[in-house]
């Protein structure tokens, strides 16, 4: 009995120990990747502002070329929404196109549902480095409630996200300077 109670004590102190951390721990996450592209703004812009064109250029497309996918809306415009349900590796959400700057910036607003439910924002822009470059930036941010936000310590989202977006992009690059 004595042996039962210095677990659960233990286990007890451990539980405490980690949701005091948690507490310190930063909650926000987030990245921001880029790339230039051989070509004029006006046409990377025009083709990033259309999610269904993200199916030639993001790495989470071809996890599950199986995945199914659904529409609202006009693609290319504000309000437009890419709803997907795919294996574990992309899992289910949508996406909705909140803020289109043209020329510029398009603002999505990203709901995943499995294999975790949680709203991020995220944006790609796009600027002109010279007349026939342009630079392509694609970022997203977020935020892990406590005490969730204790994984923060073991995962860096910078990366696991971050690597995702810098090949979706250097994908892009190849796509568009075909």
């Amino acid at each position: 009995m004595k042996v039962i109670k210095k677990i659960l004590i233990g286990i007890a102190v451990l539980v405490a120990l980690i949701l005091i951390v948690a507490l310190f721990v930063k909650k926000d996450f987030g990245t921001v990747k880029e790339v230039t592209i051989n070509k004029p703004n006006e046409e990377v812009f025009n083709y990033i502002k259309y999610l269904k064109n993200q199916d030639n250029f993001s790495v989470w497309a071809k996890l599950d070329p199986g995945m199914k996918k659904e529409y609202k809306g006009t693609d290319g415009t504000e309000g437009f929404v890419s709803a997907w349900e795919g294996n574990s590796d992309v899992g289910k959400g949508e996406q909705k196109i909140v803020k289109i700057t043209n020329g510029q910036r398009i603002d999505f607003e990203l709901h995943f549902i499995k294999p975790m439910e949680s709203t991020s924002p995220a944006y790609m822009t796009t600027e002109a480095v010279s007349a026939n470059q342009t630079k392509v930036k694609w970022g997203m941010s977020g935020k892990m409630n406590y005490p969730f936000n204790i994984m923060g310590l073991f995962m860096n989202m910078d990366e696991m996200i971050g690597k995702d977006f810098q090949t979706g992009l250097n994908n892009l690059k190849t796509v568009m300077e075909k």
